[in-house]
């Protein structure tokens, strides 16, 4: 390595289009392949008003494989990226259908941080949509 050159690898749109294209093969390795050891994801529901957080590469882990679980179906489409550093934005409509047949689309996002190519936060947001 050169002094002064950076061991961080550049993040992308090719890497959040990515991120969305493994989500979208329903393939938790290929998700997990992009998340640090000491990440976190919060996901857009829980008891608190960040959501549920996930702490810790196992915890993603398991909550990407509930996800695929939950909604067996679930696609994200009309797909939009955003890079600035190490930050990025993935807007996307989320579609499927849950275990008891409730049909679901969503309009959503994810403010995702990086540190050395990896994800080490990925905070997810949904509209809610209301008959």
């Amino acid at each position: 390595m050169i002094m002064g050159e950076s061991a961080e690898r550049p993040v992308t749109v090719g890497t959040l289009v990515s991120i969305v294209e493994a989500f979208n093969r329903h393939d938790v390795d290929g998700v997990m392949a992009f998340f640090a050891d000491d990440c976190s994801m919060d996901l857009p529901r829980g008891s608190s008003p960040w959501g549920t957080r996930c702490v810790g590469k196992q915890a993603v882990r398991e909550a990407v494989a509930a996800r695929f679980a939950g909604i067996p179906d679930v696609h994200y489409a009309a797909d939009r990226h955003w890079v600035c550093e190490n930050y990025g934005v993935s807007e996307w409509t989320l579609t499927g259908t849950t275990l008891d047949g409730m049909r679901v689309e969503v309009r959503g996002c994810d403010h995702l941080e990086f540190r050395a190519g990896k994800l080490v936060r990925k905070d997810s947001y949904w509209k809610i949509a209301e008959p």
